[in-house]
């Protein structure tokens, strides 16, 4: 049964309504670095990148799951070994830290280097030391991958930080605000389901598309 409230068609819609929020004059002219969390987020940071054509990429992630429960993530780990935990769920499964560390380094050896080879043709990430960086997605639910991704950027040492997300929860949006410099986004939800319930269309992203758009 679909949710009844949708605010996007589709990952073009959210972006062209993002777009009418975002200061696009200052990203062009200040020539700010856009930085994709998913595949998803991938392709609509290409979405508001045709007005802007400003450098692009995207920082791969892995989700850590509970080893009591497939299904619920507790800890994200970055290309850069970055790990943010769900302190809640972590101490709520007892879970050790040494579970996390080991399901990191997993991640990151058998998954993650092999996308960064498949995606980036082995390219690092791109330098955004003394950039204003500005980390998207095309919603959140816990809010660790962009937790994960503000922690990694910030060792860069960037010259700020924004986040762009077309909807999230309340609680995340309240967890995020500290964090950065500011957050735009078009509607934070109290009882959020899950990302894909607020679009008509949420497609997956094919491998192809994402090499196109890394590859620009």
């Amino acid at each position: 049964m679909r949710y009844k409230n949708v605010y996007f068609s589709d990952r073009r819609d959210a972006a062209i309504k993002m777009s009418e929020f975002l200061p696009l004059d200052k990203i062009r002219t200040e020539k700010w670095s856009l930085v994709a969390v998913s595949k998803g987020g991938l392709e609509l940071a290409s979405h508001i990148n045709r007005r802007l054509k400003a450098p692009i990429d995207y920082l791969l992630n892995e989700p850590i799951m509970a080893p009591q429960n497939s299904e619920c993530e507790i800890a994200r780990v970055s290309e850069f070994e970055e790990i943010v935990m769900h302190d809640n769920l972590v101490k709520a499964f007892d879970i050790q830290a040494d579970y996390i560390y080991g399901e990191a380094k997993r991640k990151h050896e058998e998954k993650i280097l092999s996308q960064i080879y498949y995606y980036r043709k082995g390219r690092r990430f791109n330098d955004i030391s003394g950039t204003t960086v500005l980390i998207i997605d095309e919603g959140a639910e816990t809010g660790l991958k962009f937790m994960t991704a503000i922690k990694t950027v910030m060792t860069m040492k960037p010259k700020a930080v924004y986040v762009a997300v077309p909807i999230l929860p309340k609680d995340v949006l309240e967890s995020l605000e500290p964090l950065v410099d500011g957050v735009f986004y078009l509607h934070d939800i109290g009882d959020f389901v899950e990302t894909a319930s607020y679009y008509d269309e949420l497609s997956e992203v094919d491998e192809k598309t994402i090499e196109t758009i890394l590859g620009e």
